[in-house]
């Protein structure tokens, strides 16, 4: 179960503090909405791999997974899609989503 609660003000969180000194998430707005919730430990582990790779904060990583997952689902909803994925040298990959 998640609660939300909108923040005008940095929190003593760290991440959530990263992203008030930059502005919101975005750049969108200036309120931060502060999220509670339960991970799997499955979850767990990927968010701290994704962490690990990319340097970024969770907070930063979860506000891009986000954005992913919105994307597979209007694809899906869409009745399929694809994304192609280049890599550094150069082949392409293609992953439909259906």
């Amino acid at each position: 179960m998640a609660r939300e609660q909108t923040q005008t003000a940095p929190s003593t969180d760290n991440d959530t503090n990263e992203e008030a000194a930059a502005g919101s998430a975005g750049g969108t707005g200036s309120a931060l909405t502060r999220a509670t919730f339960n991970l799997t430990p499955r979850a767990v582990e990927a968010l701290d791999r994704a962490c690990a790779r990319t340097k970024d904060t969770k907070t930063d990583t979860i506000n891009r997974a986000l954005v992913v997952y919105n994307l597979v689902l209007e694809l899906m909803e869409r009745g399929g899609g694809s994304l192609t994925f280049q890599t550094n040298d150069g082949q392409t990959e293609r992953v439909h989503i259906i």
